[in-house]
C-alpha cells in the first residue's frame, strides 16, 4: 500500500464524512436500519461462459455482452479506472477485451468447479444477520445500506467502494473462504459503512488541533479496524477468527500476543508525529506498516483495547469511542491502570503526552 493510498484509507474510510445519499427502496419497511443486497450477476455470468467452454461450445457475443452489462462488472471497471487515476497506476484500468482474455485463460477454466461451489455457499449466507451483528456495535442513528458483490476477477483483492453515494463491498470469490468466513468479512465491512452513514463526526472534533496533533489524531482512526473485528465477532467472548482457517487463526493469535510490544510501538509513532521526527510520506509509510501483511496493530491493538473497554465500561461507552477515536486509548488507560494496580497481568499504557496533545480529555463514562 503506497503512502497516498494509506492516507486516503485512514482519512476517507474511517475518519471523513461518507454521508450516504441513497433513498430507501420501496421494499424497505419504515424505520428499518438495514438495506442489504447480494448481487452475484457478474460471477454468475463468468461461470456461464466457463460452462460453455467446458462443454466445448462457442461463447456467443451476446453472452459476453451480458457479462459486460452486469452492474458489478460496470462498477468494478469504473472503480479500477478511478483508483488508477487517483494513484497514478494506469495498469489498474482494464478493457472488456482484457477481461475477455482473463475469462478465456486456462487458469480460470481449471478453477471453474471450485468457484461454482463457492458461489453456491456464499449465496446461502445470512447477510442480514451479519448486518445485525454490526449494528449492535453502532450508534442508534447508524444505518446500513450496501450492495455486496462477490466477483470473479483478475485482481485477488476485496474492498469497499463508493461509500459516499452507493456503498459497495466487492469480495473476490475465493474458494478458501467458507460461508461463515464470508459472513464475518461482510459484517466487518458493514461496520465501517454503518459508521460512515453518520456523516462527518470525528473530523470536526479534531479540526482545531495543531497540525501535528491533528495528524496523530487522524491516525487513531486506524483503531476502527479493531473495533470492526469485535463487531464482526459479535462480542468480547467470541473468537474473532472462529470462522478462519487454522493458519489464519494462528497468525492472529501470534499477532495479538504482541500487544504489550505493539502498544509502545504505535505510541512511539504518535510521539514521532507530534515532535516532528516523522513528516510527510514517512508518516504514511510508518502508519501503513501497522496494517500489516495480514492484520497488524491497527487491528490487534484496536481489538484488544475495544474488548478491555467494553468489559470495564460497557458496550455503550465503547460505541461512543467510535465517534471520537481519541477516547479509545484514553478509556483503555483507565481500565489498564486499574488492572495494573490490582496486581493482575500488567498492561502497557499510552503516553500522557500523546493523549494530552490530541486533547483526549473529554472521554468520561456516564
Amino acid at each position: 500500500m503506497n503512502s497516498m493510498r494509506i492516507r486516503s484509507f485512514v482519512l476517507c474510510l474511517l475518519a471523513c464524512p461518507f454521508g450516504i445519499a441513497q433513498a430507501p427502496s420501496a421494499q424497505t419497511a419504515a424505520g428499518d436500519r438495514i438495506q442489504l443486497t447480494l448481487d452475484t450477476s457478474e460471477a454468475d455470468q463468468v461461470l456461464a461462459v466457463l460452462a460453455r467452454r467446458q462443454a466445448g461450445t462457442p461463447v456467443a457475443e451476446a453472452e459476453w455482452q451480458a457479462l459486460f452489462d452486469t452492474v458489478p462488472y460496470q462498477r468494478l471497471k469504473q472503480r479500477e479506472k478511478a483508483i488508477g487515476e487517483q494513484f497514478h497506476e494506469p495498469g489498474m484500468a482494464f478493457s472488456d477485451e482484457d477481461f475477455r482474455k482473463f475469462v478465456l485463460s486456462n487458469d480460470i477454466l481449471q478453477r471453474a468447479a471450485s468457484l461454482r461451489d463457492t458461489l453456491v455457499r456464499w449465496k446461502q449466507a445470512d447477510l442480514r444477520q451479519s448486518a445485525e451483528r454490526a449494528l449492535r456495535y453502532l450508534p442508534d442513528a447508524a444505518i446500513i445500506r450496501a450492495t455486496v458483490y462477490p466477483t470473479i476477477k483478475p485482481r485477488e483483492n476485496s474492498f469497499v467502494w463508493d461509500v459516499a453515494k452507493d456503498p459497495a463491498i466487492f469480495l473476490y470469490l475465493n474458494p478458501d473462504v467458507t460461508r461463515a468466513k464470508f459472513e464475518n468479512t461482510v459484517a466487518h465491512e458493514l461496520h465501517h459503512i454503518g459508521l460512515g452513514s453518520l456523516g462527518s463526526v470525528y473530523s470536526p472534533k479534531i479540526a482545531g488541533l495543531p497540525e501535528r496533533a491533528r495528524t496523530a489524531a487522524e491516525y487513531m482512526a486506524g483503531f476502527g479496524e479493531g473495533m470492526a473485528m469485535l463487531a464482526a465477532a459479535g462480542g468480547p467472548d467470541v473468537d474473532p477468527h472462529a470462522a478462519s482457517t487454522p493458519a489464519e487463526h494462528d497468525i492472529w493469535e501470534k499477532a495479538l500476543a504482541a500487544f504489550n510490544t505493539d502498544v509502545p510501538a504505535v505510541n512511539s509513532f504518535f510521539l514521532d508525529i507530534l515532535d516532528g521526527t516523522l513528516t510527510g510520506d514517512a508518516i504514511d509509510t510508518k502508519g501503513g506498516s501497522f496494517f500489516g501483511s495480514h492484520q497488524g496493530p491497527w487491528y490487534t491493538v484496536g481489538y484488544k483495547m475495544a474488548v478491555i473497554v467494553e468489559r470495564r465500561f460497557g458496550r455503550p461507552a465503547l460505541i461512543r469511542t467510535m465517534l471520537d477515536y481519541r477516547c479509545l486509548p484514553a478509556l483503555y488507560n483507565r481500565a489498564a491502570r486499574e488492572q495494573n494496580a490490582a496486581g493482575r497481568a500488567q498492561l502497557p499504557l499510552w503516553s500522557e503526552t500523546v493523549l494530552s496533545q490530541v486533547q483526549a480529555g473529554a472521554c468520561g463514562v456516564s
